[in-house]
């Protein structure tokens, strides 16, 4: 096994899986003075903010395309009442993980800023004889960066960033998922980033290499007749990430594997990025 190849595509999935987590809170300060919408997308978009922070968490599936022609398939619950976490099931071959996994499907978990993936037991190696592989987010959107994330990424910060960025566009009534939505959509440049500017940009983020160094992030969001988002879309360079909405509320809590069948595979990654 090439231990630092897979290590890297660790890392661009761990950052894929979160990249629809932009612009948070601090956006908003710097953001809000700039502000030239009519009340009735600001109402809206501060709805759905409330609704989607209240429940806490979600059934999603998700669709990330790299640039590579390839997109990685996932699906699972994302939570974010307390922290933010996930529990999914990603597309082996796309994610080129297949070094650790044969099954099609890899069990992905994040649980307090840690990225953990179920793999088969390895014969020799740093994965010798262990179910799971564990990732640090530092070693992803380095540490700085990490921090953020873990402070405030979820879908909740990014309809906080939308509502607050400039020049927000009603696109109109569509159907989504079978759902009538309306679709609302904004480019949010770096100032308006805030924290989250060290995860999107920073020299030690794998996600600022994956998306070739964007500077901005296009969002679009499909806000259904509950006031809750049906579909979330980023546009990052050449990365663009989609993640739809199935059932709002009442998932199960991620917990974490048992140390002893866990390796941590956080050096590796940081080596091989040169961090």
């Amino acid at each position: 096994m090439k231990v630092k190849h897979t290590a890297a595509w660790v890392g661009f999935t761990a950052a894929a899986l979160v990249a629809t987590s932009a612009c948070g809170a601090d956006s908003v300060k710097q953001a809000a003075e700039a502000v030239d919408k009519t009340d009735a997308i600001m109402a809206a978009l501060a709805r759905a903010t409330d609704r989607t922070e209240q429940l806490g968490s979600a059934e999603v599936k998700v669709s990330t395309d790299l640039g590579t022609g390839t997109p990685i398939a996932m699906d699972g619950t994302y939570s974010w009442g307390d922290g933010m976490a996930y529990d999914v099931h990603m597309d082996t071959a796309a994610a080129q993980m297949q070094a650790v996994q044969d099954d099609p499907k890899i069990h992905c978990l994040l649980v307090d800023g840690v990225y953990y993936y179920d793999v088969d037991p390895q014969a020799s190696g740093p994965l010798k004889g262990k179910e799971w592989m564990k990732v640090d987010a530092s070693a992803v959107f380095g540490e700085r960066g990490a921090a953020s994330m873990n402070a405030g990424g979820n879908p909740t910060a990014s309809l906080k960033g939308l509502k607050y960025a400039s020049d927000v566009e009603d696109l109109g009534s569509q159907t989504v998922n079978g759902q009538k939505a309306t679709h609302y959509r904004a480019v949010i440049d770096q100032k308006h980033m805030g924290s989250f500017k060290e995860a999107y940009t920073g020299d030690g983020s794998l996600l600022n290499q994956m998306t070739g160094g964007a500077d901005t992030i296009t969002m679009d969001v499909w806000l259904g007749a509950k006031d809750l988002p049906v579909r979330l879309v980023q546009g990052m360079g050449k990365m663009k990430v989609t993640m739809d909405f199935t059932k709002f509320g009442a998932t199960a809590t991620v917990k974490a594997p048992p140390a002893a069948e866990t390796a941590d595979m956080t050096e590796a990654l940081k080596e091989a990025q040169g961090q």
